[in-house]
């Protein structure tokens, strides 16, 4: 696959995740975590496990060679990530959640450079740099200050605990070997299903309490982040990397003061400032400026050569 279709479906894949944010904080309201987790992915995996099966015809001797990995995925990416982020939110504000997350693609390279011996080159290292830098105006409004000052409460620290977890989940997708993107998300949402259902059962669930707008909360959970988001992400992690592919969740917040402009909240010069650093944050550590420096080196190779 192409690269700027890899990165182009990284976009619409944190896209996605944005509006996670933004319908999670409503839902939090009428259901818990763990019941906002397991209803979504319960009914993700009975749309996933055909999807996979009819697109992708999956081998089961990979799967069942490889299902200790596929069962932790569940753990950490299904179940572990998305209680924390959940919990998260009944503490503290999407903003504040969205400013930690902003951590997470700097320790996806840290570990993905020490485990699995991925390159980082001093480009991308800059681009990072950038990527953050904007991360921060956008949610400060352009008071970098604000960082700070700001008082991290429990919710605040639990967001710490899911961008760990993400790390994991990202890195042992990276160590899947001969099972499709689908097939990978299918089998780890089925396993973190299975997990969640005995507790979800025991804490249960009063249905009376569920509001219209929690339903549509949940059915979008299931549609854009849990079915589309997963499965791109898990083809961009294959084909590119887990470090690579970790900056692009740098997008979240950006695309969340984007959903919030829509939602009627207006955008601050400081908050376009941030966005176009994040762009050249990703255009720099995803390779592209180093790609097309090499392309223009050996143009210029073959040119002296034919002289």
């Amino acid at each position: 696959m192409k690269k700027y279709r890899v990165f182009l479906l990284l976009i619409i894949c944190n896209l996605f995740w944005a509006g996670n944010y933004v319908f999670g904080k409503y839902v939090v309201s009428d259901m818990t975590p763990l019941w906002i987790t397991f209803s979504r992915w319960l009914m993700a995996s009975f749309l996933l496990i055909p999807i996979a099966y009819f697109t992708e015809k999956p081998k089961w001797d990979p799967i069942r060679k490889q299902w200790f990995l596929l069962f932790f995925m569940g753990i950490s990416g299904i179940a572990g990530f998305n209680l924390a982020l959940y919990s998260a939110l009944h503490y503290t504000s999407p903003t504040n959640a969205s400013l930690i997350s902003a951590l997470n693609p700097g320790l996806i390279v840290l570990v993905s450079v020490f485990m699995l011996r991925e390159k980082v080159s001093l480009i991308q290292v800059l681009g990072f740099i950038f990527s953050l830098l904007g991360v921060f105006l956008v949610l400060t409004r352009g008071h970098l200050d604000q960082i700070f000052q700001t008082e991290y409460n429990r919710g605040d620290l639990i967001m710490i605990i899911s961008i760990v977890v993400w790390t994991v989940y990202s890195i042992l997708g990276k160590r899947l070997r001969d099972i499709q993107p689908i097939t990978a998300t299918a089998v780890s949402a089925l396993f973190g299903t299975i997990i969640m259902a005995p507790f979800a059962l025991y804490e249960g669930i009063n249905i009376a309490n569920i509001t219209p707008i929690a339903v549509t909360g949940i059915l979008y959970m299931i549609i854009f982040p849990s079915i589309g988001s997963f499965i791109l992400w898990n083809m961009a992690i294959q084909e590119i990397g887990a470090s690579k592919a970790g900056i692009f969740l740098n997008f979240i917040p950006i695309f969340t003061a984007i959903i919030s402009w829509i939602l009627g909240e207006k955008v601050t010069a400081a908050q376009v400032c941030g966005g176009i650093l994040v762009f050249i944050g990703v255009y720099l550590t995803t390779g592209m400026l180093e790609a097309r420096l090499s392309e223009r080196a050996r143009a210029r190779e073959i040119r002296l050569e034919e002289r």
